[in-house]
């Protein structure tokens, strides 16, 4: 016998005789009732429906007594959704208001078909709905369910599935059985479970599916999971005898307490129970004895035994969640018939009524019962859902018990409706949450790669590619970074790419600098030295005044190399190319009048020869600066249509931003260099036809030699030049510069400096024209 089932319909007699004991609810009307057992069988509640539609008094026998009383005007129940779905849509044909206490199905919030029917029980869509987010509050992605395959179970499951996948968990099976199936079903369902990977079960089922599963679950081996259970069985004492389900949870209906209740249900005397089928039946399976003794091999029972003694479902105070539900839809009924009745404090016995009057009154009822629940209907027909989130714990003694550790309260704003108030009990009783997941969650840096075939919870992580980051767990996609961010070593974030450029404090800068500063502290002790014997021969037999001004555009070369150093910037861009192009010019002018001068000198010892009348010292000048202004405009028109400026490469290096200047116009650049190799090329060419005159006379071998530096420095320079990397162009560039000049230095200079400081006995006129003198005669 089901003891909680009459514990509930020993709550409707308690409700109706504190009703008929009310002074201020239908006063002076007696209300009457008749329980009736639809053995949860849909011909049964059929049946049923049809007899209190006709007015017929009893289903329990063949030989239904008939009357000729009315319809039923009201009814509560059924208990279980799929007869309630039965009677509800027949009832509602003859606008028979019914109220049901457990029969959650979310099908039956539909009002076109189902416009008679009324629940204290909370929408299986609400239930569904705070399963799916307990599940996702405590990071369960990977799950299996199973569920009576009945109205309740499939209809729950299709909402809980709906609402998983909008939570984005993924189902690994989804079983279903009834207690009617052939066992090889049930054992097929069973080692489904066993054998899955998903740590967590979510069961909506009744309790007497649950009851035949947790059995068979029970043989060894019992898989160890987490249990997410509903109201229909996770507040069962009879299953807490599986301690495999320990740490099991769910939302229940809450706890309640009904004054006077328990007193009302150990009322009940062996004369009492002898006058109902039903307490009859209560009493002698509760006792084991036959109150009328006529059962063969059962003991008579003899008076002595003791309601209050008992321990079962029945006397039960714990869980009257159910048997308050009841309480509160035979409420809602006689609140209704008191505004169909009644006029203030007055009713009328005689006042005919419809049961459609009814069921329009029940659809505004609002009242608080003695206990203090809130008793109201929605639009369709539905209360507030107010679960309580049930945990299964052991107790000291290691006997599992039902412990409040939470609530869902769907009256509360959106996302708060979950509120968790105590420490839960995990699976086997453990503290920490249990772990079900399909694939380990991806770390950042990483993001997520769904495998093939499989649900979307199973998926590889696989490593953000080179200049990509995940910054959170899961990501699905990588981002790419800013062109001027770089990811981490770990991939989760951006970085400011290093910037790279000849800075004054890199090793390379401070050996180029010291070479610079060097090349233009030798160029000005030569100038020092030529300015000291300055009227000496050697010194005005090579021109003194294009010496000069060579040396002073050499320390110019020196030094403009520095311009290449150190941040670019608009300015510094524009400087260096225009100042290195110009000083070059400069110097190879000086190198190619002093080329021309000694050609031109030799010519003019020939016998009647006037060559220096017309390359004499204002030419000389004339040419210099001739050249050089041919360079001014070119720079000048570079810098005017598209002129260097500081550019971030981002395109040699991913790691790292190269800051370089930009040449503007290429055609502006290689016209400078251009002009540099034209001159030199020029004086390289004049150099090497004068190379043949009086060695004391002649340094034209030796500007031979710097120009063919020169020219093998510059002609290297182009292919380095393009191909080097980063701040080492800038290098390449530096290092042509000061290796040019120092060809130049050296190869013109150093043994004129030799002479004048080691050999002075060589610097003089008749040494210088000794060997020339020779030769002449």
């Amino acid at each position: 016998m089901d003891f909680r089932q009459l514990r509930s319909a020993r709550a409707l007699e308690f409700a109706i005789r504190e009703i008929n004991n009310e002074t201020d609810l239908l006063p002076g009307i007696t209300l009457g009732y008749q329980i009736h057992d639809s053995c949860s069988d849909v011909l049964m509640a059929t049946k049923c429906a049809f007899q209190f539609a006709n007015g017929v008094d009893s289903v329990f026998n063949d030989s239904c007594s008939k009357s000729a009383a009315a319809a039923v005007p009201a009814l509560v129940g059924d208990s279980s959704s799929t007869p309630t779905i039965s009677m509800a849509t027949i009832l509602g044909l003859f606008g028979i208001p019914q109220v049901s206490h457990s029969s959650s199905c979310a099908c039956l919030s539909d009002k076109r078909q189902f416009p008679a029917f009324f629940r204290t029980v909370p929408s299986d869509e609400h239930q569904a709905d705070a399963l799916a987010r307990l599940v996702k509050r405590f990071g369960w992605t990977w799950i299996g369910t199973v569920r009576s395959d009945s109205d309740y179970g499939n209809n729950g499951m299709a909402s809980f599935l709906k609402a998983a996948q909008e939570e984005g968990i993924c189902v690994e099976y989804s079983e279903a059985y009834f207690r009617t199936q052939p066992r090889s079903k049930l054992e097929r369902v069973a080692n489904v479970i066993r054998r899955s990977t998903a740590r967590v079960i979510v069961a909506f089922a009744s309790i007497g599916d649950m009851r035949f599963l947790l059995e068979e679950l029970s043989k060894p081996p019992s898989p160890r999971l987490q249990w997410i259970g509903t109201s229909s069985w996770v507040t069962q004492s009879e299953f807490l005898r599986y301690n495999m389900c320990a740490g099991a949870i769910g939302f229940g209906i809450p706890r309640s307490v009904i004054p006077g209740f328990r007193e009302f249900l150990l009322e009940i005397s062996p004369s009492q129970a002898l006058k109902s089928p039903i307490l009859k039946e209560f009493w002698e399976s509760s006792f084991s004895c036959s109150l009328n003794g006529r059962t063969e091999g059962v003991r008579e029972c003899d008076g002595s035994e003791d309601i209050r003694a008992l321990e079962n479902l029945y006397t039960d105070m714990s869980q009257l969640g159910f048997s308050n539900l009841v309480y509160e839809a035979t409420y809602a009924i006689a609140h209704a018939l008191h505004s169909v009745v009644c006029n203030d404090t007055k009713c009328d016995k005689t006042t005919e009524y419809a049961p459609w009057q009814i069921l329009d009154e029940l659809k505004r009822v609002n009242f608080t019962t003695k206990n203090g629940y809130q008793v109201n209907f929605d639009s369709n027909g539905d209360p507030v859902a107010v679960y309580e989130l049930t945990n299964w714990q052991f107790r000291k003694d290691s006997a599992l018990d039902f412990v409040p550790v939470g609530y869902y309260d769907a009256s509360r704003p959106r996302g708060q409706e979950i509120g968790i108030s105590s420490v839960i009990s995990w699976v086997g009783g453990d503290t920490e949450v249990p772990v079900s997941v399909c694939s380990e969650s991806c770390p950042p840096g990483t993001r997520k790669a769904v495998q093939k075939g499989r649900p979307v919870c199973c998926y590889d992580c696989i490593p953000c590619a080179e200049e990509e980051i995940s910054n959170i767990t899961d990501s699905l996609d990588c981002l790419r970074c800013p062109p001027e961010f770089w990811p981490n070593t770990k991939q989760d974030s951006c970085l400011p790419k290093p910037v790279e450029f000849l800075s004054w404090d890199d090793t390379l800068a401070i050996i180029l600098t010291v070479f610079s500063i060097t090349g233009a502290f030798m160029s000005g002790c030569v100038t020092a030295v030529f300015y000291k014997h300055r009227t000496s021969p050697i010194v005005r037999a090579n021109n003194s005044e294009l010496s000069f001004l060579l040396l002073f555009s050499l320390t110019l070369c020196f030094l403009c190399s520095l311009t290449f150093i150190g941040r670019p910037s608009e300015w510094s861009c524009m400087l260096r190319h225009t100042a290195f192009g110009i000083t070059f010019v400069l110097c190879i002018s000086c190198v190619l009048g002093k080329t021309i001068v000694v050609l031109m000198a030799f010519r003019a010892t020939l016998p009647g020869s006037n060559v220096m009348k017309w390359f004499g010292p204002p030419q000389q000048r004339l040419s210099v600066l001739a050249f050089t202004l041919i360079q001014v405009i070119i720079c000048v028109l570079w810098l005017k249509i598209s002129p260097p400026f500081p550019y971030k490469n981002l395109k040699h290096y991913k790691e790292k931003i190269i800051l370089e200047c930009s040449l503007g116009s290429t055609i502006g650049f290689w016209a400078v260099l251009g002009y540099i190799g034209f001159l030199a090329v020029l004086c390289f060419f004049l150099a090497f036809l004068a190379r043949k005159l009086p060695d004391n006379f002649n340094e034209a071998k030796f500007i031979t030699f710097s120009m063919l530096i020169f020219c093998a420095v510059w002609i290297t320079f182009i292919p380095a030049y393009v191909s080097s990397p980063g701040k080492f162009t800038v290098a390449v560039e530096i290092f042509a510069i000061l290796a040019s000049s120092f060809g130049l230095f050296i190869c013109i200079f150093a043994p004129k400096c030799f002479i004048i400081i080691f050999r002075p006995m060589k610097n003089s006129k008749k040494h210088l024209m000794g060997k020339y003198a020779s030769k002449a005669l």
